[in-house]
């Protein structure tokens, strides 16, 4: 498999575009499923994951049209199967966001247990009881989902636990239900934001979009004429490479991108001593030359601090100035990226879910491992001010949530380069 040779030292510099949301393209291309009039969908990413996602759509009789744009038209009137198989599913978790738009529309749908990165345990029964509560019959046997319905009914669903792809499965599934259902302690997340207002284009009946209570009123159907919607710009990668900006004490500017929804993210690189400035679709990042100085965070769900930026932050507090303190509450297997950091002289210790980082001096480049993508995303990130050359293993992990990340960061004047397997 490809690996990655990063020689530390450069000081980032430079403009950079950011490409559309990984975790908004995916449920998408999932909810074209629902319309019975042909879809197009752009700013998608050119990614590992979006790949698998057009291959299972594909897989299942949908007819799908690329431009040279990357523009996506989805006509899911040729579909023939309602099989999610194991082979694809196994290497992506938001494969079971096919469950809830196949369900609704067409009465029946068979989806292997998902796979993903190896982060934690992430249990798929709040999706399963949430259909359940909604008129499906569900059985799981032999590693798949097997569920049919004649019409999902409307009802009140409170979620046990905030979840994204939970939230993103039942809102899908509740557009064509039959009746109004409520979503109570739903993910408030941009990317399901992102969702309800494309279901919305699509001619469903969503409100309360970017709180934790979404009421869905069911229509008989979903599709109008010439639709196409553009994916929103991707807060992760926006916020990976401001990190590798502020770790190398560099300058860059982020087009395309959100600063609105990086809030927590922005205020912690502040607080590391990074000067910000931003626009509508554009933030800078200077840090004068300087290095950065220790953060402290905990994770939780949106608008709070990021799960998906905790690995980033760790790695820039390796060499930062004092002590660092990050918590993880979300997922419990998140810290494998410690390990690889520490190989690299990082100064690391991990009580139960608290990394408790003490900056040193400097990294020493080294072989390391990628676990899972984010913390592919941070050893990178890392050895962009290691001494000496790093090589990253298992580099797939990065090519699942990140387009093109050698070619960018090598815009950015790093010293990078791929080498194939």
């Amino acid at each position: 498999m490809d690996k990655l040779i990063i020689t530390g030292g450069a000081r980032l510099s430079g403009e950079l575009r950011i490409s559309g949301a990984k975790n908004a393209a995916l449920p998408i291309l999932a909810a074209t499923l629902l319309s019975v009039k042909p879809v197009s969908v752009g700013n998608i990413p050119h990614l590992h994951d979006i790949t698998t996602t057009m291959e299972l759509l594909g897989r299942m009789g949908v007819r799908l049209v690329v431009d040279e744009k990357m523009n996506i038209e989805v006509d899911s009137s040729t579909i023939t199967s309602y099989e999610a198989p194991y082979e694809l599913v196994r290497t992506m978790r938001a494969s079971i966001l096919v469950l809830g738009p196949l369900l609704a529309r067409f009465g029946e749908a068979h989806v292997s247990l998902p796979g993903g990165c190896a982060i934690g345990t992430r249990p798929v029964d709040i999706h399963i009881n949430g259909l359940i509560k909604m008129g499906a019959n569900i059985t799981v046997e032999g590693g798949f989902i097997h569920a049919k319905a004649d019409r999902l009914k409307g009802c009140r669903l409170v979620l046990e636990q905030i979840t994204v792809t939970g939230t993103e499965n039942l809102l899908m599934a509740a557009t064509l239900a039959e009746g109004t259902t409520i979503i109570e302690n739903a993910a408030k997340e941009p990317e399901v934001t992102d969702l309800a207002y494309f279901l919305n284009a699509m001619g469903a009946k969503i409100t309360g979009i970017g709180t934790d209570v979404l009421v869905i009123e069911g229509v008989k159907s979903l599709g109008v004429e010439e639709l196409h919607y553009d994916i929103l710009p991707d807060r992760i990668e926006t916020g990976t490479y401001l990190i590798a900006a502020a770790i190398t004490g560099g300058k860059v500017k982020l087009k395309n991108t959100r600063p609105d929804i990086l809030d927590a993210v922005l205020e912690k690189l502040v607080e590391a001593g990074a000067e910000i400035t931003t626009g509508d679709d554009w933030i800078q990042l200077d840090m004068h030359g300087k290095k950065p100085k220790a953060v402290s965070l905990r994770t939780a769900p949106y608008p709070a601090f990021p799960t998906d930026m905790q690995a980033q932050f760790i790695a820039m507090n390796a060499i930062a100035d004092g002590v660092g303190v990050i918590t993880e509450t979300i997922f419990e297997n998140r810290f494998m990226h410690v390990q690889e950091l520490q190989r690299m002289g990082a100064n690391i210790r991990l009580e139960s879910n608290t990394a408790i980082c003490t900056g040193v001096k400097k990294l020493i480049g080294a072989p390391v491992m990628a676990t899972d993508l984010r913390a592919s995303a941070s050893l990178v990130v890392a050895a962009l001010v290691a001494e000496g050359s790093t090589l990253v293993d298992r580099i797939y992990h990065i090519d699942r949530g990140y387009d093109h990340i050698e070619e960018k960061l090598s815009q950015l004047g790093a010293t990078i380069r791929r080498v194939p397997r």
